[in-house]
């Protein structure tokens, strides 16, 4: 096996690899806080407010479908160069997506750039799965893990600073320093980790049904935010076509040489239930990320600035929560229970959130979306942690890869699905004689009631997670 262990590799090293490493995954992860923040500009300058929502839903398909690719095809060609790929990949599309000049151009560069942001989405938390024994790799995750909360409190500060000074195509131009930095670090520190003797067939078939299965599942999910343009038919029929794709890739991925998403790891329980954990986990931050501003802005009347400093304690306490749940984890060797005290957090915070009124207090709604942030930031760790631990460094690549791709999922369906809560909430409070605010506080709570449920379901679910200790020494599990 062409690793290089953490023992292996001088302190100097390390921290030259994990510097490259958090730079790198710093810009994909600054993408969608900056962007949020830049969107309303960049619609009023290629003036199609109509097509709001796809420049993100393009960006999510694309890097959602090479989280899983990718994964798979570094075990072949190696990690360093894939990630590399990445990043040129990344700053080269930026760059085309700040050029563009219509709406059109916009959703398609963004697709292009949604490949190197699922690249450098997964990646990293790949190299430090081959790096470090079982019990460091916890440490590391919780440091890299870090950067989503950094980027959370940051990105939008920045974002409007450099929308406000620079005008909104400057949002896409800042990743090219920031690219090449994360690019130099790379290439002068990193080792290229690859399976030397993997069978080196590209399973073509299982790449088009697996992509033809996730676009028409993102497809379906976005028309059907609006019946009132696509019929109930049209929508039906596309969720019928994925549905298709999808047993024809499960069945070509049975007989592949070298399947791209290989179906043996569903039968391990560990990966399973960290692929559920994943999935819920994800769909409760985005419920406070999305909906927390929303309530402090219209119900309680708050400033666009003032709520996006609101946000702050959240974010930074998700980013304290990933870093020492990591650390936990590092001195126990052990994580079960922290992935049911992860979901008793969360769902506290929901309960709380759902809680909220037009006489709810500033202050209390800064501390149950901190109490979110808490849970949410445990979840960056656990899942990754336990696959890793539970599978051989030939598989490291992809069950890694698997977590990250199961989160956006969780993005592509329960960001929509509370969306359609608010809005068929809002329609059947306009028939009663209430107010906007009363209206939208209803909306609010019963997106926090949904959220109770998958809050409930994930705590019931974590009992289930196989604890299998982990081991001080280097990743050699077999």
């Amino acid at each position: 096996m062409n690793f290089e262990s953490h023992d292996n590799l001088a302190k100097d090293k390390i921290i030259m690899i994990m510097a490259g490493l958090m730079v790198g995954l710093l810009v994909a992860a600054f993408d969608y806080s900056i962007i949020g923040t830049a969107m309303p500009k960049i619609i009023n300058s290629l003036q199609g407010m109509e097509y709001y929502s796809w420049p993100f839903t393009s960006y999510m398909l694309t890097s959602t479908i090479s989280i899983i690719l990718f994964g798979k095809l570094s075990d072949i060609y190696g990690r360093k160069h894939v990630l590399l790929i990445g990043i040129i990949t990344f700053v080269i599309t930026s760059v085309m997506c700040g050029f563009s000049t219509n709406m059109f151009q916009l959703i398609l560069f963004r697709g292009l750039q949604g490949i190197g942001g699922g690249i450098l989405l997964s990646l990293p938390f790949i190299v430090v799965g081959e790096i470090f024994s079982p019990r460091e790799r916890a440490k590391y995750m919780g440091i890299l893990g870090s950067v989503f909360g950094l980027a959370d409190v940051l990105g939008p500060i920045l974002g409007g600073v450099i929308t406000d000074n620079f005008g909104w195509r400057g949002v896409f131009f800042v990743n090219v320093p920031v690219g090449i930095a994360a690019v130099t670090l790379i290439l002068y520190s990193l080792p290229n980790f690859k399976l030397p003797d993997v069978k080196k067939v590209i399973d073509y078939a299982g790449i088009i049904t697996f992509i033809l299965t996730l676009s028409s599942l993102v497809l379906g999910v976005a028309l059907a935010g609006d019946l009132n343009t696509y019929s109930l038919m049209e929508v039906v029929g596309i969720f019928v076509f994925s549905g298709i794709m999808l047993i024809l890739f499960v069945l070509i991925e049975k007989r592949a040489v070298n399947p791209i998403l290989p179906l043996e790891l569903f039968k391990n329980p560990i990966f399973n239930v960290s692929s559920i954990e994943s999935f819920l986990a994800t769909a409760l931050m985005f419920s406070g990320v999305i909906y927390v501003p929303l309530f402090a802005q219209d119900v309680l009347g708050m400033s666009a600035t003032n709520s996006g400093l609101m946000m702050i304690p959240m974010s930074l306490s998700l980013t304290l929560a990933s870093i020492l749940t990591g650390q936990i984890i590092s001195w126990t060797g052990k994580y079960k229970k922290l992935a049911i005290f992860e979901f008793i957090i969360t769902g506290g915070g929901v309960v709380l959130l759902a809680s909220m009124n037009e006489n709810t207090p500033y202050y209390l709604l800064l501390v149950y979306s901190t109490v979110l942030g808490i849970g949410s930031g445990m979840a960056y760790n656990i899942y990754n942690i336990a696959v890793q631990n539970a599978f051989t460094l030939r598989e490291i690549g992809i069950v890694t890869a698997s977590m990250r791709f199961f989160r956006n999922i969780g993005t592509i369906i329960f960001v929509p699905v509370f969306g359609y809560i608010m809005n068929f909430t809002m329609v059947s409070s306009t028939t009663s004689i209430i107010s906007y605010n009363q209206s939208l506080v209803i909306s609010i709570q019963n997106i926090y009631s949904t959220a109770m449920v998958l809050a409930l379901v994930g705590l019931v679910v974590a009992f289930f997670l196989k604890e299998i200790p982990l081991d001080k020494d280097a990743a050699t599990r077999s």
